[in-house]
């Protein structure tokens, strides 16, 4: 029995990669994690949005997996020929209602007037990857006045005076219910991978873990979901237990699937201390 709910669980998973493996992720910048050397007076300083991460290419709308994003022909019309990144977003706070928008395969008008899409770089703009990002920021601001196109916002770049400027700014952010704030390195050219160009500031750390079996619930979460066993890619697992709404323990996240977890350090042996269920990742 157990050999059968274990080839069960690996088929899930297998599953799960096989099914994102058929789109092709556009190369995109990822952030590290702002260390306590870093001078960050040399870095444009935005708030981090908490919706979901959408490429532009001038043609295509795509997720940061490549899969398409369904939206509304009247959105994509009015989107510039230049390629643009940046989230999808609604308000602070609303990334579930936002996810839930942008993940059907038939986009609702209604729904999507409240979308915003707030750009942040320019990917594989003429001439924009020999810029320094200061530039871009500022070209990115000329194209979204060209655009007229009130969804189409440039998200807000500007400079600090020093560390404790940055932490009165987190501070507000994290107040007003804000996620946290991105660095990106002022005189940075274009560069795509995980990279010490961009840097995000968030009160908790966080990062992804795919889902491997479901714990069931006890006492007032019987019949639902209790828990998550999850693994991290560097093959470590672990419980994760909380942070779940009941809507989420009623309709749990598959088998295979792609979590994002809130966390403050890891132990010795790499697993995570003070582990939260965040979300399912943001692209699909």
């Amino acid at each position: 029995m157990k050999q059968t709910v274990h080839f069960i669980r690996t088929l899930l998973v297998f599953v799960g990669l096989a099914a994102t493996s058929c789109f092709s992720a556009p190369p995109i910048l990822l952030a590290n994690v702002l260390g306590p050397s870093v001078d960050v007076t040399q870095y444009l300083v935005s708030e981090k949005y908490d919706g979901v991460r959408a490429i532009w290419d001038g043609k295509t709308l795509r997720f940061r997996s490549g899969r398409t994003v369904a939206a509304p022909d009247w959105f994509i019309a009015k989107l510039p020929p230049e390629s643009l990144d940046g989230e999808l977003w609604l308000a602070r706070g609303q990334f579930d209602a936002l996810s839930g928008i942008v993940r059907k395969a038939v986009p609702e008008d209604a729904e999507w007037q409240r979308v915003n899409y707030m750009i942040f770089e320019l990917p594989q703009a003429e001439g924009a990857a020999a810029m320094p990002f200061t530039e871009r920021a500022n070209r990115i601001k000329a194209i979204i006045a060209r655009s007229n196109f009130p969804a189409l916002k440039a998200v807000d770049q500007h400079p600090v005076k020093d560390r404790a400027a940055l932490k009165r700014e987190l501070d507000a952010v994290v107040k007003g219910k804000g996620e946290g704030l991105m660095l990106h390195l002022a005189d940075a050219s274009y560069v795509t991978g995980r990279s010490d160009v961009l840097l995000k500031l968030k009160p908790l750390l966080d990062t992804e873990a795919t889902v491997i079996e479901h714990v069931p619930g006890k006492g007032k979460y019987a019949g639902k979901m209790g828990a998550l066993w999850v693994e991290t890619k560097a093959g470590v697992r672990f419980k994760l237990g909380t942070g779940f709404s009941d809507s989420v323990r009623a309709n749990p996240p598959p088998v295979g699937t792609l979590v994002t977890y809130t966390y403050r350090d890891v132990t010795p042996s790499g697993k995570p201390r003070f582990a939260s269920f965040l979300r399912v990742r943001d692209d699909p």
